[in-house]
């Protein structure tokens, strides 16, 4: 794959606890997540070999197992916590993480965006 190439997980439903009062971390809320996974450039083409690229169901699994393993008050922390296990635990040379909140009232949702590099 090109560097200019992505993987797109787009829609990814999260179970987790956040927010910032305690009463609203106290209840699982559902998250939206979308992540764009950047790989390393390779010259050589992929011949059908899924070693050879991004396993994107690897990552959605990895994302949702961190999502749950601990409460956070922001969902910035928790898009900083993933952006840095995904640049750890997968060949990637950036990866973009917006996560989507669904908590106030008369909007359809508040979120964040971040991209990091390897």
């Amino acid at each position: 794959m090109k560097d200019t190439d992505e993987i797109i997980i787009k829609g990814l439903r999260l179970t987790c606890h956040v927010g910032v009062p305690d009463e609203e971390r106290a209840q699982p809320q559902e998250l939206l997540l979308h992540v764009r996974l950047h790989p390393f450039s390779d010259p050589q083409p992929l011949q059908d070999d899924i070693t050879r690229t991004i396993d994107y169901h690897a990552v959605a699994l990895h994302i949702e197992q961190l999502a749950s393993e601990r409460p956070r008050k922001l969902i910035e922390t928790l898009a900083e916590d993933i952006a840095a296990s995904v640049v750890e635990n997968f060949s990637v040379s950036r990866v973009t993480i917006e996560i989507e909140k669904f908590i106030l009232p008369n909007t359809r949702s508040v979120g964040v965006r971040i991209t990091r590099l390897a």
